[in-house]
């Protein structure tokens, strides 16, 4: 089976991204592929749940839960560097690729890593780092890099899971920088309340799942087109761009749907291309 061609993937990639370095006024996010993206403000790259590699396409292959990837990959890790920070946002492969992480930390050895305070253990066997290496972080608090701002928001993956200790171990945040307000869900379900605490932060751009919660496939779920959609309007978001499909061909959605639930609702929305580019001079300009 050939695999869907991406927008921009390496090298190109790269250059792209570069291109931009030097934009002091606005933001600038690339979708790396399943829930991953690079976003570059002020001359700051941060990585977001990246997932670049083939990984669980080999963990899983011969099983009855075959991880077949649909499309290309976007961007070979070793070619990112000047990296300021990259996120977990909880320990599922996808979010947390060892072969995707070791040689980025590696090749970036200045990097934060923002991960849930409850799975800095298991994180750090997975990505071979000391356990002080990593910034933990629980629903409901806030901690600053650089000139970022990461709140923590529980996520329910199936369940709202936590520690001994309360912390929260799926998890998604709301990354605050200069004017701009990007909520990225993780792998999330709606639950009660979840628009209150997400909405007095004022969304700009909301980064959400469409890939649907099909307990026939045998991995937790997320929310689904219509959910999507519908939870943008709820917090207020000014567009929302929907991630988690076309990677693996058991666990995908149509962003077609996703176009046609905002619709409905007036919610205004940005389809990506693995690869595309999205700005904040974009937010006045979507459907």
């Amino acid at each position: 089976m050939s695999l869907k061609a991406v927008r921009i993937k390496d090298e190109n990639l790269i250059k792209e991204v570069e291109k931009y370095s030097h934009d002091e006024k606005q933001f600038h996010l690339w979708w790396l592929g399943q829930s991953g993206y690079l976003l570059l403000w002020n001359g700051n790259k941060i990585l977001i749940d990246p997932y670049l590699s083939d990984s669980l396409t080999k963990k899983y292959a011969g099983t009855n839960k075959p991880h077949v990837r649909i499309s290309e990959r976007v961007v070979d890790p070793q070619l990112l560097t000047d990296i300021s920070i990259v996120t977990s946002s909880h320990n599922h492969t996808d979010h947390l690729d060892g072969e995707t992480l070791v040689p980025l930390i590696k090749n970036n050895p200045d990097i934060s890593f923002i991960i849930p305070e409850a799975n800095r253990h298991f994180v750090c066997e997975r990505v071979q780092l000391p356990e002080g290496f990593p910034v933990g972080l629980t629903d409901r608090k806030t901690i600053s890099a650089g000139d970022f701002f990461f709140h923590g928001i529980p996520a329910k993956h199936n369940e709202i899971e936590r520690d001994d200790e309360g912390n929260s171990k799926f998890m998604g945040y709301v990354i605050r920088f200069g004017q701009w307000r990007i909520y990225h869900s993780g792998d999330t379900l709606w639950f009660d309340g979840m628009e209150e605490l997400i909405k007095p932060f004022h969304i700009d751009v909301a980064l959400l799942p469409i890939n649907g919660n099909d307990p026939a496939r045998g991995v937790a779920g997320n929310l689904n087109a219509e959910e999507a959609a519908a939870l943008g309007k709820a917090i207020g978001a000014r567009v929302v761009i929907p991630c988690h499909y076309d990677m693996f061909a058991f666990n995908t959605a149509d962003p077609k749907q996703f176009e046609i639930e905002a619709k409905k609702i007036g919610q205004n929305y940005h389809i990506l291309e693995q690869g595309g580019h999205f700005s904040s001079l974009d937010l006045n300009q979507d459907g």
